[in-house]
């Protein structure tokens, strides 16, 4: 499994991408692996990815090289250990909020898999204020590879619109509070992630965020914009 390979680049000192393709396509996941992509994002907590499609994209990403990191929709045990049946590459768990569930996201992750769980990635997504609160707790759990910040769900913890406005930036609050958790994990010696467009990579790497999640929609909205303009007369 490629989690593996992605889990050693990391250790490295690498930054991997993850871009999701917004569509349960198998067929755009290979393709945006084969233009540059790391990993691929299915997003099945708020996507419309099956279990059969999650199975098979898995499959197409890895041929062309690439890893299938799925979001299930919850930490829940038995959910977990099906999408890894199903042939994840790596997990990006939502609302892990304290110790004891980033222990039993590993637990689970072992049970499904206890030959070969370390050819698989393991993200923990910080999402809450209550997750920062206990993030020292979690961060001494063995067994996750990813602490990941996501700054949608921490805003509307925050009570901000969970994205906002195209082109602009994200309340101060918002990016205070994700580099302070990113400067906790980088102090720990483990390894950050984050959402970030392509205007904010520069700004969070030099924070020591290694794994980014990209959306693609802004490269085809800046294309299509592109585009209509060429063609305005």
């Amino acid at each position: 499994m490629n989690g593996a390979k992605l889990r050693a680049r990391l250790q490295a000192g690498e930054t991997i991408t993850m871009f999701t393709p917004h569509h349960s396509s198998s067929g755009l996941s290979a393709r945006l692996v084969e233009l540059g992509a790391d990993s691929i994002f299915v997003d099945c907590e708020h996507g419309t990815w099956s279990f059969e499609d999650v199975r098979a994209t898995s499959q197409i990403v890895r041929s062309v090289g690439g890893a299938a990191i799925i979001r299930p929709h919850s930490h829940e045990r038995p959910v977990l250990i099906r999408y890894l049946n199903a042939g994840a590459d790596g997990l990006m768990v939502p609302m892990v909020d304290t110790a004891d569930q980033a222990r039993a996201v590993v637990d689970a992750v072992r049970y499904a898999l206890p030959s070969d769980y370390e050819k698989r990635l393991v993200i923990s997504m910080i999402e809450t204020l209550d997750a920062i609160d206990n993030l020292d707790g979690m961060l001494a759990v063995e067994g996750i590879d990813v602490f990941f910040i996501g700054p949608g769900d921490l805003s509307q913890n925050m009570g901000f619109p969970p994205a906002p406005p195209f082109g602009e930036p994200r309340p101060a609050e918002v990016i205070e509070k994700v580099a302070h958790a990113v400067g906790k994990i980088r102090a720990a010696g483990k390894i950050a992630g984050t959402l970030a467009t392509a205007e904010e990579l520069p700004y969070w790497l030099d924070k020591g965020v290694q794994f980014f999640y990209i959306h693609s929609d802004p490269f085809l909205r800046r294309g299509l914009a592109g585009i209509k303009q060429a063609l305005a007369r």
